[in-house]
C-alpha cells in the first residue's frame, strides 16, 4: 500500500513539476514577446511640446495633449506593437489646431486587450464636449470594436491604415478613412471587405507616396513600401484631414 502510494505521489509531483513548467514557459513567451515592439524615436520623446501646448504623462502611461481651452478630443488606440509616445507628432499637429488628445497605452502595446480604455478619459476628461476615436492599423479596428458599443458617447471614428470588422453602418457616426498608396502592410483586400461595415457617405482619402509606419514616427516597418514622400510630410497631410473632418 505505501508502495503504491508513492507511486501515486511521485505521478502527482510529475505533472505538477510539468505544469509549473510550461506555465514558466508561456510566461518567457510573452515576456519575449512583450518586449519585442516598435519603439518612438529619441528625436520624438525628447523634443519638448510645441508652445502652448500641453503634454502630460498620465498614470497608465497614456498621454494627454491638449492646447488650453480644448472642447474638442480625440482618443487614439496605436498600431499593433507600436509605442503610444509614436504618435506624439500628430497629435500635437491637432493641438495647434485646438483639438486635444488622449494617445492611449496599450497592455503589451496591443488595443485589443484594451478595447474599452477610451471610457476611463471620456469620463475623467469632462470638459471635452466632442469625442472622436482614432486608430492606426491594429488599433483602428479596435477603436471601431468601441465605437459599435459606445456610439452615444462619440462624434465620429478616424481610421488609420485600418479598417472595421464591427459593423457601425446603423450609427449616426461620421467616419473618415486614411492610407498611403506604398503601404505595404494593409490588407487591401480585407480593407475593401470591410468598407461595408462602414457608414455609406463615409470619407476616404489616399495620401500619395505614403506607407504604413508614417502615421507614427518608429521607423521602418517589416513589410512596409518604400514611402515617396517624407514622414513630416505624411503627418501633415494626416492632420490636415483629419482637423479638416473635425472642424
Amino acid at each position: 500500500m505505501a508502495s503504491k502510494e508513492r507511486k501515486i505521489n511521485k505521478k502527482a509531483l510529475i505533472i505538477s513539476l510539468s505544469c509549473i513548467g510550461v506555465l514558466l514557459a508561456l510566461c518567457l513567451c510573452v515576456l519575449i514577446y512583450a518586449g519585442d515592439y516598435y519603439h518612438a524615436l529619441d528625436e520624438v520623446t525628447s523634443a519638448s511640446a510645441p508652445e502652448g501646448i500641453s503634454r502630460q504623462e498620465l498614470d497608465d502611461g497614456s498621454i494627454y495633449i491638449s492646447p488650453q481651452g480644448a472642447t474638442m478630443g480625440v482618443i487614439f488606440y496605436p498600431g499593433g506593437k507600436v509605442e503610444n509616445s509614436a504618435y506624439i507628432p500628430l497629435m500635437e499637429k491637432l493641438a495647434e489646431n485646438g483639438i486635444a488628445s488622449v494617445i492611449v497605452k496599450m497592455p503589451l502595446n496591443l488595443a485589443v486587450l484594451g478595447v474599452s480604455r477610451a471610457d476611463k478619459f471620456i469620463d475623467e476628461y469632462s470638459d471635452i464636449e466632442k469625442w472622436y476615436i482614432a486608430g492606426h492599423s491594429l488599433g483602428g479596428s479596435m477603436a471601431c470594436t468601441y465605437a459599435e458599443e459606445n456610439k452615444e458617447r462619440l462624434e465620429g471614428v478616424i481610421l488609420l491604415a485600418s479598417y472595421s470588422t464591427s459593423d457601425i453602418t446603423d450609427t449616426s457616426l461620421k467616419v473618415i478613412s486614411i492610407y498611403g498608396d506604398c503601404d505595404g502592410v494593409l490588407n487591401m483586400e480585407k480593407y475593401e471587405e470591410c468598407k461595408g461595415n462602414l457608414p455609406g457617405d463615409f470619407d476616404e482619402h489616399i495620401i500619395e507616396g505614403g506607407n504604413h509606419a508614417y502615421f507614427g514616427a518608429y521607423g521602418e516597418q517589416e513589410g512596409d513600401g518604400t514611402p515617396k514622400i517624407s514622414r513630416e510630410s505624411q503627418t501633415e497631410k494626416t492632420a490636415e484631414l483629419i482637423i479638416e473632418f473635425i472642424k
